[in-house]
């Protein structure tokens, strides 16, 4: 077990902050072609001590494979509007030069049994160091967002039942979890219609955000949160 946790998780870091940023910004770049952009946000984190000795304990992962077997230390969650935007990232990271694709789990099209579904991709990035380029292993889930309100959910009742859910809550998740996805063929369904009202919309609030500057008005914090995302 690496004696300075620190030490050892900062590359796991730096790659958290770089790969949030480069995701990020391709985001911005669908956004300034003034096309749909498949990314609707990304947030990142890296395991925390605690559960990653937890994991090792409960799978039996030795030290010496800590960073080859534990794939998720450095872990990227995409969000999508529609299923169809999923599998278009997964594409686009496919594409990327600066990374590599090491392993791919469709748990879209090949559900869980609990309902669980979301695309993991798990990826080799290099992390510039200064000893050296080092390569890290980060787990990359991509997801809409009614898959991940069903996601959180889950989660946070597997700590109080650890798993095992009582029968009746088992039934109610995997059939909130069909419902969810349920949702998602419907809005993939008006995907169309959605997205010109979405163009429409964009515009009107760029037209409304410059008239403010034209005429000296403020602009209001909803304006400033809209251009960060």
């Amino acid at each position: 077990m690496p004696k300075d946790w620190d030490l050892f998780l900062m590359p796991y870091r730096q790659a958290v902050d770089e790969l949030k940023i480069k995701l990020r910004g391709m985001r911005k770049q669908f956004q300034q072609e003034n096309a749909h952009t498949p990314i609707e946000f990304v947030t990142g984190r890296v395991k925390p001590v605690d559960s990653i000795i937890e994991k090792m304990q409960r799978r039996q992962v030795t030290d010496d494979l800590l960073e080859q077997d534990m794939q998720d230390i450095a872990g990227l969650r995409i969000m999508c509007q529609f299923v169809e935007d999923i599998y278009q990232v997964v594409d686009l990271i496919h594409q990327r030069a600066d990374l590599e694709v090491v392993e791919e789990r469709d748990y879209i099209t090949n559900v869980k049994p609990s309902g669980y579904r979301s695309y993991h991709i798990v990826i080799s990035y290099p992390v510039q160091m200064v000893h050296g380029e080092k390569h890290i292993l980060a787990e990359i889930q991509i997801r809409t967002l009614s898959m991940n309100f069903w996601a959180t959910i889950e989660h946070s009742l597997n700590y109080k039942y650890q798993g095992a859910f009582p029968e009746e809550i088992n039934e109610r998740l995997k059939r909130a979890a069909e419902a969810a996805f349920m949702l998602d063929q419907e809005m993939s369904a008006i995907r169309e219609e959605i997205q010109e009202a979405q163009q429409l919309f964009s515009y009107g609030k760029g037209q409304q955000t410059s008239d403010d500057q034209v005429t000296g008005n403020q602009v209001t914090d909803n304006d400033h949160e809209d251009k960060r995302k």
